[in-house]
């Protein structure tokens, strides 16, 4: 791999900031430096992020310390069908939430976001630990559905609202769009990150893990997280702005 980026040029170029020469670069070489760039540091600390959550959301389902409350359906719950197709959109968040962080230049902007998703994640599990909830029953036959058999199986009704699958989708929507038009991402692209964040919200409902006040409650989490953080990130990070004027 080292010798194909030598051959390219790439791995001559600084990781670290030269934006001018990296302007330059095609999309796909920015693509390349930045996943290249402190790769075990961020395949390690995504994995052992992960870890950590799981760990702990898997636990509250278990485990409540308040007394459940089931979300209420609404209008919207109704008119949306079981669509077991998108269980493919649902299940494609793990590696949409993980694009961002290794999509990150410098170590510095790396460690930043960590603690900024682990705000929004920290956030939605004290809400879980404080008010915990469960969704309806569907009265979905699961076992003519065997592709759902593990997620039915790990992933209960319980911590329903806000969901944390749609807010930490719609956070990462935001920080992909900055990045992809950090690296001078073609228009379709970010249309692309918009559909593939949108599939992944409307999957919590077209399959029945979340109803329609848990999609509101980590859409408002994500969304005001999302824009606080990148606030503080502009005047953190100055520099990484200038790309973007």
């Amino acid at each position: 791999m080292m010798s194909l980026l030598k051959r390219k040029g790439v791995v001559n170029m600084k990781i670290c900031g030269n934006r001018e020469c990296e302007d330059a670069l095609s999309f796909s070489k920015n693509v390349v430096i930045r996943l290249w760039g402190h790769w075990c540091l961020k395949a390690i600390a995504t994995i052992l992020f992960m870890v950590i959550f799981f760990s702990v959301y898997l636990y509250l389902l278990k485990n409540s310390y308040f007394s459940m409350t089931q979300m209420p359906l609404t209008v919207v719950d109704n008119r949306i069908g079981f669509q077991p197709y998108f269980l493919y959109f649902y299940l494609s968040l793990w590696v949409y939430v993980s694009l961002v962080p290794a999509l990150m230049k410098t170590k510095k902007e790396l460690i930043h976001y960590g603690i900024y998703i682990g705000m929004v994640c920290s956030v939605g599990i004290g809400i879980y630990i404080l008010f915990p909830t469960s969704i309806p029953k569907s009265g979905i036959n699961w076992s003519l559905y065997p592709e759902f058999s593990s997620l039915k199986a790990i992933d209960t009704s319980g911590n329903a609202f806000p969901s944390l699958h749609v807010a930490t989708a719609f956070f990462s929507l935001f920080w992909f769009d900055r990045l992809l038009k950090e690296m001078h991402a073609h228009r379709s692209l970010l249309w692309l990150n918009g559909i593939w964040c949108f599939g992944i919200v409307y999957s919590t409902m077209a399959i029945k893990q979340h109803v329609f006040l848990d999609v509101v409650g980590g859409l408002i989490l994500g969304g005001v997280f999302a824009l606080l953080t990148l606030h503080y990130h502009r005047i953190r990070f100055p520099s990484s702005e200038k790309v973007l004027e």
